[in-house]
C-alpha cells in the first residue's frame, strides 16, 4: 500500500478527513487542531513517520523503513478492528 491507496482506503472506510494528514496526498487547509499523520521522516532519510499533531507540535509515534508499513500502521490506527 502506498499513500494514494491509504487515502482511498480511509475515505472508503468513512474516516473524516480532519482526522488525518498524509504528506503530499491529503493536507487539510487550514489544518485541524490535532490529527494523526504520515510523512517522510525529517531526521532519518528514507524512513517514514506515523505520529500525532497536537497543539502545534509533531509527536512521532513510530518510524518505518518502508512507506507500505507506515501506511498500514496509520490505517490500523484510524479504522476499527
Amino acid at each position: 500500500m502506498d499513500r494514494h491507496a491509504l487515502h482511498a482506503a480511509l475515505r472508503a472506510a468513512g474516516v473524516a478527513g480532519g482526522h488525518y494528514w498524509i504528506q503530499g496526498i491529503h493536507e487539510p487547509s487550514p489544518p485541524p487542531t490535532d490529527f494523526l499523520y504520515l510523512r517522510p521522516s525529517p531526521t532519518s532519510p528514507g524512513a517514514w513517520e506515523v505520529g500525532a499533531y497536537e497543539r502545534g507540535s509533531w509527536h512521532t509515534i513510530t518510524q518505518h523503513a518502508r512507506e507500505a508499513d507506515a501506511c498500514t500502521h496509520l490505517l490500523r490506527l484510524l479504522t476499527p478492528a
